[in-house]
Formats: C-alpha cells, sequence, structure tokens
C-alpha cells in the first residue's frame, strides 16, 4: 500500500509500505478521503504538534472516510464494502477521575491517529489502507459520501465546542475565527439551534466561508467585534486576538476556546478575564460527537462550501502546502 509519512521538518513522502491485516473485532478500511488538519501541517513543517514531537517516521492524518475491505476474526455487525468514517481516538483503559468522569478525551493517554504524542507513536490513515477497530467504526447512512464524510471529524469537534457552551437554543453566539473549525463551530451552533451567529475574521475568503455555513453577521476582526455577547467560541487560536475577543464578551459571560494556543510563552491581553468575571473553558477534540456529526452529515447539513482543494495521495506534499495557505480544507484522494 501507499502512505503517507512525514520523517521530519519539511520532510513528506508517500511510501510503500505491506499492506497491513485485521485481528479478531478489527477490519481492514480501504481508504479513500482525508481532510488535511493543522495538525498534519506542523508535523510537517515543524516536525512536533504542539507538545508533540516526532521521533519515528509517522503516517499522518485523522480527518479519514473510506470502506470496509477485509473483516477480522469474529466481526459481523459490518460487511465487505460498507462506508465508514472513523472515531481516531484509543483512550486508556485507566478509570477516570470523578471530576471527568465521561469525558474520554480527558484521558492522561489518548492515543489519536496521525499523532506523535506518545512513543511509539499512532500512525494515521492517510495510506491506501488502514486496521480499524471495530468500536471505532462510524456506518455511513445511504446518501453520504466517504469525501463529505471525511469532515465528520472536524465538525464532531465543533460540536464538542458548542455543548462546552450549554444550551444555545434561541441565543446569539459571536465566533472568533472563521476558518474551518471556526466555519463548522457556525454550523453545529445552528444545527443545535443557536438563533444568530455572528463571525469575525481578518480574511474575507474565511468570513465568505463562515456566511456560506450559516453566518447571520459577519466582522472585520481589524476593523472591530460585537460587542457585549454573553456566549462566545474563540477558534481563531491567536493570542494576540484574546484580549478584543476578551473585551467583546459581556460581563459574566463564557468564552469557548477551541482554537489551539501555542505551548510556548506568548503576550495575550487578559486583564478583562478578571474584571469582568468571564468563564474561559477549554474545548479538546470531542467524546462521540462524530456520531451526531455523521447524522448531521447525512441529514443535509452541507459542508461543501468549506472544501479549497483536491489533490491525489502522490500529490500528499503539495496538498498539505496548499492546506496551509487557505482558511478553508483541503482533501486528499487516499484510493
Amino acid at each position: 500500500m501507499q502512505a503517507v509519512v512525514v520523517h521530519g521538518p519539511g520532510d513528506v513522502r508517500v511510501e510503500s509500505r505491506p499492506d497491513p491485516s485485521p485481528g479478531p473485532g478489527e477490519v481492514l478500511v480501504a481508504m479513500e478521503w482525508g481532510g488535511i488538519c493543522g495538525s498534519d501541517i506542523s508535523y510537517a513543517r515543524h516536525g512536533s504538534s504542539g507538545t508533540a514531537v516526532l521521533r519515528h517516521p509517522l503516517v499522518l492524518g485523522h480527518e479519514v472516510a473510506g470502506r470496509v475491505a477485509v473483516l477480522g476474526a469474529g466481526v459481523s455487525s459490518y460487511g465487505v464494502g460498507d462506508a465508514v468514517t472513523v472515531h481516531p481516538a484509543t483512550p486508556s483503559s485507566e478509570p477516570l477521575p470523578e471530576l471527568v468522569a465521561g469525558r474520554t478525551n480527558l484521558h492522561r493517554e489518548v492515543r489519536y491517529f496521525g499523532s506523535a504524542a506518545f512513543d511509539p507513536h499512532e500512525d494515521g490513515g492517510f495510506s491506501t489502507y488502514r486496521v480499524v477497530r471495530v468500536d471505532q467504526l462510524r456506518a455511513l447512512p445511504a446518501g453520504l459520501s466517504t469525501r463529505i464524510a471525511a469532515l465528520a471529524e472536524p465538525l464532531a469537534v465543533a460540536l464538542h465546542a458548542v455543548g462546552r457552551l450549554g444550551d444555545v437554543r434561541g441565543q446569539f453566539v459571536f465566533v472568533n475565527g472563521a476558518g474551518s473549525i471556526g466555519s463548522l463551530v457556525v454550523a453545529a451552533l445552528k444545527a443545535r439551534g443557536a438563533a444568530r451567529v455572528a463571525s469575525a475574521d481578518v480574511t474575507a475568503e474565511a468570513l465568505a466561508m463562515a456566511s456560506a455555513m450559516g453566518a447571520d453577521h459577519l466582522f472585520d476582526a481589524a476593523v472591530g467585534l460585537p460587542n457585549d455577547s454573553a456566549l462566545v467560541v474563540e477558534a481563531s487560536g491567536v493570542p494576540g486576538a484574546l484580549g478584543a475577543v476578551l473585551r467583546a464578551t459581556a460581563r459574566g459571560g463564557t468564552v469557548v476556546q477551541v482554537g489551539n494556543l501555542p505551548i510556548a510563552p506568548t503576550p495575550a491581553v487578559l486583564g478583562d478575564l478578571v474584571s469582568r468575571e468571564i468563564t474561559w473553558t477549554g474545548s479538546y477534540r470531542f467524546v462521540d460527537e462524530i456520531t451526531e456529526a455523521v447524522a448531521l452529515l447525512a441529514g443535509g447539513l452541507d459542508v461543501t462550501p468549506l472544501i479549497a482543494g483536491e489533490y491525489d495521495l502522490a500529490d500528499a506534499a503539495a496538498a498539505i502546502d496548499a492546506a496551509a495557505t487557505t482558511a478553508g480544507k483541503v482533501l486528499l484522494r487516499l484510493g
């Protein structure tokens, strides 16, 4: 099979590897589509993503979909040819503390497709084939293509962030940052019943994407933000934007931080966090919102405005470069 493998900063290769075989309780998925994420770009450019540093070559990719090709022993819930997407996480079996009961994304160790967070690394799904445990599979309803289902994982991230806000039905919500995740947050908010959603960004391309995903009000973040927003999602991950976002948040309001922030010390203006008694809440990956994401996509949620380009697996390095220069989502044809 062919696989997209990062060896270090600026060193992404498409390599031949032996075809894998599924064990008991597993299936072999013939991958068809993958979406390039910011972490894939970071590994390709820097050899790291956040605190995760490459120690060995790593197959990239955690936003993937394909079809079941081979059944492992004891698998009866799927058949050859079934279309699926994948929940990329493998939480540890260690019991969770009561404080985070049920929040499987917060285990001390969660192995994730295409992640170098632990050694040995967890290879991702940017490959012709990938062995997947049955519990990680999500069947695709009739009419939902694997091309669109490759975006179920980032939609799940957005749904989790919206869930961290609480009940948004009938509410006004401000989303700062209109890249792929920010625009999916807009769509997730509307799906969860938000009445009006405002989106802010510094580029017209991103704002157009947010508008296509349902944003009711658009703001040029370089000019100004909506004032007194009680519910806010910060999706840009830009520390320099935090001061303005907190100033735009109503006294006693809530900000959910889904945009990844740097691990290195970075100046940010945070005074309003205290003086306005703002609740600043983190949002990390998701629990099982990918199941809801699949249902929403099958139900007609249109995410095609996010798709900024499509590349063949052989052109993965060029695809990653393209993904680094667009607000939208670049897809890889994996098979």
